[in-house]
Parts: C-alpha cells; sequence; structure tokens
C-alpha cells in the first residue's frame, strides 16, 4: 500500500474518530438523560468511583455510555470530586448537569417541620415519621434522648426551636435535635439580651416557660403581648396564675380532653397554676419566636383575667368582677357564679 493511500486512510479514520468524539462531547453536553418522564433518585455511595458511578448510571439506562461520562470527569479533573449522597435526576438535565451535581455535592435535600406548640412527645412523633432520617433514639427515654444529643440532666421540653429544618438522607434524628435545640438557645439568648426592664423572670428559662404557656393560650398574634402583660402582672402581684394549659400538660395522658373541677383543686399536680403559685417546672410546649418576644415585651395595662371569645379571641378584664361577668356571657354559665376558682381563662 502505498503512504498516500495509507495517509488517506488514516486522514478518513481521525475525521471518523474526531467526527464521533465531537458527537459525544454535544451529546454530552445538550442531550438530556433519560428519567422515565419524572424525577429520578441515584445514589453514590461513600468511596465509589467515577468509573463505577458512570457504569451504574448507564446499566440503570439513565446514561447511553459510561465511558463518555468518565472520560469528560477524567479530562475535566473531576473524576476524585465527585461526592456521596443521594441525588435528585430531574427530567430534562443532561450528562454535563448531572456530572456538575454530582461535583457540587447537591444532594437531594428533606425537610422536617417542628410546629409552634407541640410538646416533646410530638416532636419525637414527628421524627418517627420522617422515613429519610436515620433513627438512633427509638426506645430511649427523655433523658437518655438528652444525654445522647449532648445535654445531659436539661428537661426536653420546650427546649427544641419550632421552624422547618433541611437535610440530606442519612442524617440522624438526633442532629435534627441537636440543631433545634442549638438554635432556641441562640433566640432565647438574643431575646434575653434584649428583654424590658422590671421584668418577674430572674433567668432566660423562666421566660421560656412563660412563652411556652403564652404559645399555648392564644394562636392570635396580635394579642400574645396582651396575654404576657396579664401573667407578668398575675406574677409581680403574687397571683395565681389559674392556668388551665398548664393543668393539661400536667394530666398527661390522663387528659381525656374535660378539664374538671378535681383538676383544679389537685395540688399533687405540679403544674396546676391554680394551686402553686408562680411559673411550673418546665416549660408545656415549644413557643415560637413571637411568644418568647411577647414574654419579654409584655404590653403595658391594667387587665388581669381574660377569657376566651369562642371565635379564636380573648376578652381582657381589669377587675374579677368584670371577668365574672365575661365568663358568663362567653362560656354560657348556668349559674349566675362563675365556678371555684374562676381564673385567667375560664
Amino acid at each position: 500500500m502505498s503512504r498516500n493511500r495509507i495517509v488517506g486512510l488514516l486522514f478518513i479514520l481521525c475525521s471518523f474518530f474526531g467526527g464521533w468524539v465531537w458527537m459525544e462531547w454535544r451529546s454530552f453536553h445538550q442531550a438530556p438523560i433519560n428519567t422515565d418522564g419524572g424525577e429520578r433518585l441515584f445514589t453514590v455511595n461513600t468511596g465509589e468511583s467515577m468509573s463505577a458511578v458512570a457504569n451504574r448510571l448507564a446499566e440503570q439506562g439513565v446514561i447511553e455510555n459510561a465511558a463518555t461520562l468518565s472520560w469528560v470527569a477524567r479530562y475535566k479533573g473531576l473524576a476524585s470530586q465527585i461526592q456521596a449522597g443521594e441525588y435528585t435526576l430531574e427530567p430534562g438535565i443532561t450528562a454535563s448537569r448531572l456530572l456538575d451535581q454530582l461535583v457540587r455535592g447537591e444532594v437531594t435535600r428533606y425537610s422536617l417541620t417542628l410546629v409552634e406548640g407541640w410538646n416533646f412527645l410530638q416532636v419525637l412523633a414527628a421524627i418517627s415519621r420522617t422515613p429519610e432520617l436515620e433513627h438512633t433514639l427509638k426506645g430511649l427515654t427523655a433523658a437518655e434522648i438528652m444525654e445522647r444529643i449532648g445535654y445531659p440532666g436539661i428537661h426536653p421540653e420546650g427546649r427544641f426551636f419550632p421552624d422547618s429544618y433541611h437535610f440530606s438522607r442519612g442524617m440522624s434524628d438526633a442532629d435534627i435535635l441537636r440543631r433545634a435545640y442549638r438554635t432556641m438557645e441562640q433566640v432565647l439568648q438574643a431575646e434575653w439580651e434584649q428583654r424590658a426592664e422590671n421584668l418577674p423572670y430572674e433567668t432566660a428559662e423562666e421566660a421560656l416557660i412563660m412563652a411556652s404557656i403564652i404559645e399555648k393560650e392564644t394562636g392570635l398574634p396580635e394579642e400574645r403581648q396582651t396575654v404576657a402583660g396579664v401573667f407578668v402582672r398575675r406574677l409581680q402581684r403574687g397571683m395565681l396564675l389559674q392556668t388551665d394549659p398548664t393543668i393539661i400538660y400536667g394530666l398527661g395522658e390522663d387528659f381525656d380532653g374535660d378539664l374538671r373541677r378535681n383538676h383544679l383543686k389537685d395540688r399533687s399536680n405540679r403544674y396546676n397554676t391554680y394551686r402553686h403559685k408562680g411559673l411550673p417546672p418546665t416549660p408545656i410546649a415549644m413557643p415560637g419566636r413571637d411568644s418568647i418576644h411577647a414574654a419579654l415585651h409584655p404590653a403595658p395595662g391594667k387587665a388581669l383575667y381574660f377569657v376566651a371569645r369562642g371565635d379564636g379571641s380573648h376578652y381582657f378584664s381589669a377587675t374579677l368582677k368584670e371577668h365574672n361577668r365575661a365568663v358568663r356571657k362567653y362560656q354560657l354559665q348556668k349559674s349566675a357564679s362563675p365556678p371555684e376558682g374562676a381564673g385567667v381563662a375560664r
């Protein structure tokens, strides 16, 4: 074979090869991968190589050519930079965008919302219903959980900030609780440092307890500081707080939905603010930032009582006589006198 024919053949082969490389490169950057028409989850295992990942993607039909993905990753110096985790492959993305996701570690994010007013048992229930978390706390007591997350000896109630927490698959339930605990510490400390003067709290912990009561007493944002003002004035005057949510919390699983007269008289319930002066021993729920702020910035006024109107709002009274009339009006009492122990929210 003549030299010219060899050169011509090599030129043709190089042209074909160059054309093939160009087509693969173009497809890599422009052609969408196969996600079967919807979002598709794919997990990169810890320590898994780029070649192994590319081969699995090809085996699952996501990409057509594992070699192209591996070669481009090596050519760009990215093969050793892919990160482990769970990824969401969205319809229409290219292999180039997929490689970018793997290198940037854009793993799938999930969300868990802890709701204002929840107690610790409700928090644990929500966590247990979140399958994307690694569950490490199942079967532990509250004290054991607090020790596991690094806060031994601390009562868990009210200690976790209600918010939406985003996480990737494999994060543990303990991780979520640590984040929520630290967030509550930060929020409480920031609010405590900006507190109003002459408040009846010696510590931020006492303010947190008050905030939890405010959280359970009203869902109307515009009433929080007014409710706080009532409770603060009662504490300052040495009056009983007389708030139903604390009794209900103390009853725990024994509460059947009906708060009765014998519950109000029960001194064995440490959370019975109809019989025990001052704040209850611990928070009774998770207060949001607005309730914490209200506890530390109560509205001025003379009201010492309030009663639910039935529409979510409350009627506030400065005297017991006025309060008793409001109780009869809004709670439709048949008796001419309110029940024994009629307090703030009755």
